[in-house]
């Protein structure tokens, strides 16, 4: 029996992530990490503490080890939402005692022993936590370990932006974040009217980019990677557009303004709406 492939493999790229943003935190001053981001309430100290904390979560699981369960219901996505937003608020406040200084040190520690646990992972098994911006109320491990990718990938990034230190917009890096990005647009198509055989190209522009297609089927929207007709709506933008609107980083307007949409435009605008992150 042939071996399953992963159709977007991020396993490999968590330590180059992670020695990115080593080399990235040493390097900055005092000032560089007082500094406001693109995470609103959140300076680039507070953002390398909640990636901390994303790596501490994910070890403290694999010792099978959950903490403290909700004190209300989840009920629904806002429930949810409301939930991670309370855990990341206590952690990222209770950081603020800690040297920048320490805080590397402890992301250089557990970022290995993260990449550890994802690299044995069974990607084809159920996962501990399904893509809910994708619309999944179950996931497989490499879908999962492509969004946790992407969470690392987009806070550095942000780190990036506010210090003007660029770095990972590279094809190797950016290609598998944007790619999974992309794979929650039937969700966020979901209440959207087309006749079927509709077909809408995304182009992100440059080396780093790539084209995807959003195909209207009888039972919905569908990501597909090639085309087999010409598209009815075409909408490019650029990397440092694509990340910032998945991740609220830019308000849709101001996106679609630096953007260019062909076609149906009304159909094309909706993809300025889709966020992949649980805000």
């Amino acid at each position: 029996m042939a071996e399953q492939e992963v159709p977007i493999k991020t396993v490999h790229l968590f330590p180059l992530l992670d020695q990115k943003l080593i080399e990235l935190l040493r390097s900055l001053s005092t000032d560089d990490w007082n500094r406001p981001t693109l995470a609103k309430l959140w300076t680039v100290k507070d953002i390398a503490a909640h990636l901390l904390d994303g790596n501490m979560r994910v070890i403290s699981s694999a010792h099978q080890f959950a903490g403290d369960p909700p004190s209300n219901p989840i009920n629904n996505y806002s429930d949810l939402v409301v939930f991670l937003n309370g855990l990341n608020a206590t952690w990222v406040n209770a950081m603020k005692r800690v040297s920048p200084q320490l805080l590397t040190d402890l992301l250089e520690t557990t970022g290995k022993q993260y990449s550890e646990i994802m690299t044995a992972a069974d990607l084809f098994a159920p996962a501990p936590f399904s893509v809910a911006w994708a619309g999944e109320d179950e996931s497989v491990n490499w879908f999962h370990i492509a969004r946790e990718y992407t969470e690392k990938f987009h806070h550095q990034q942000q780190i990036r932006e506010a210090v003007g230190k660029q770095g990972i917009l590279t094809a190797e890096l950016f290609y598998p974040c944007i790619d999974t990005f992309m794979c929650g647009l039937p969700h966020t198509y979901r209440t959207v009217n087309g006749n079927t055989g509709m077909l809408i190209q995304i182009t992100v522009t440059g080396e780093a980019g790539g084209n995807w297609y959003l195909l209207k089927m009888a039972e919905g929207w569908t990501l597909i990677k090639n085309a087999g007709s010409v598209p009815d709506t075409t909408v490019t933008l650029s990397p440092d557009i694509a990340w910032r609107v998945f991740t609220k980083g830019i308000d849709p307007q101001t996106a679609l303004e630096v953007s260019n949409i062909s076609g149906n435009i009304n159909l094309g605008e909706n993809l300025f709406n889709m966020v992949a992150v649980m805000a």
